[in-house]
């Protein structure tokens, strides 16, 4: 998807964690906006996106000078008490104009000189890898989220086709697992995938979330269903996976490949 970009300089970096991020103290976004453009995105009903005028995937802000900004608030934040970070809450921090701007990463640098007691990185982008050197060097103040919504790469490309293809995540989840990065796949939101999905997964991480419209939009599914996201399931006349029960059987088929302990739903695997 074609995106134009515009440099922001911000004022403050990072945001007070509430709602479903209220297990953090913050959360902190690299950019606004995101050229991902996933069709079921809870932000394309946000303000940030609502009042923008533009289509959700058209744009992208990049914040220039963002890592001085956020050394001072961190600095700050570390003072008054722990400090854990969610990245990132609305956008998506390794989408590609990261590969040119290096806004995470001069973030991730400030991290390292000065850690939080911890950082959870939330991604579908392969150009994580990047940037193994400074996750390992957060040791275990940080886990990486990588977002592998199904297995199936048609299911993929007909409900997100702007984002990285799956054997491009699963390759980076090898690469993390072989470097010693924390890390788990986050099937979010839940969609159509194979019985073969977990036995995919099994040798790549040792931690699972699974996520859906309903518990994981901040809204009980209702934002998404303004998005006509079921008409989506309805082309392909899968309309049984989109319902409060589909994450059910993902978790069944889950827990009978990974520890019962390591199979976390909704909220509960995104926590520090």
């Amino acid at each position: 998807m074609a995106y134009t970009t515009e440099y922001k300089t911000p004022k403050s970096m990072l945001n007070k964690g509430t709602g479903f991020l209220s297990g953090y103290t913050h959360s902190l976004n690299p950019y606004t906006g995101c050229s991902f453009g996933c069709s079921y995105c809870y932000v394309r009903q946000m303000p940030v996106s609502t009042f923008r005028g533009k289509p959700w995937g058209t744009w992208v802000d990049i914040k220039q000078g963002a890592a001085d900004v956020f050394r001072k608030e961190l600095r700050r934040a570390k003072s008054k008490g722990p400090v854990t970070i969610f990245m990132s809450s609305s956008t998506d921090p390794y989408q590609p104009e990261e590969a040119k701007t290096c806004v995470t990463r001069s973030l991730l640098e400030v991290m390292t000189e000065d850690p939080p007691d911890f950082l959870l990185v939330q991604t579908r982008s392969p150009l994580l890898k990047r940037d193994i050197d400074l996750l390992l060097r957060l040791g275990n103040r940080v886990r990486v989220s990588m977002t592998v919504e199904t297995d199936l790469e048609e299911i993929r490309r007909h409900f997100t086709p702007g984002t990285p293809p799956i054997e491009a995540r699963l390759r980076t989840l090898k690469l993390l697992k072989e470097a010693g990065v924390p890390t788990q796949a986050t099937i979010a939101p839940v969609l159509p995938s194979s019985g073969e999905f977990p036995a995919r997964l099994r040798p790549l991480v040792d931690r699972i979330c699974i996520d859906d419209y309903f518990m994981g939009d901040g809204s009980g599914g209702k934002r998404t269903r303004s998005l006509g996201i079921e008409r989506l399931y309805q082309d392909l006349g899968m309309e049984e996976w989109y319902s409060r029960e589909a994450y059910q059987k993902v978790y069944e088929r889950f827990v009978q490949i990974f520890p019962e302990n390591n199979v976390f739903v909704s909220q509960k695997g995104f926590e520090p």
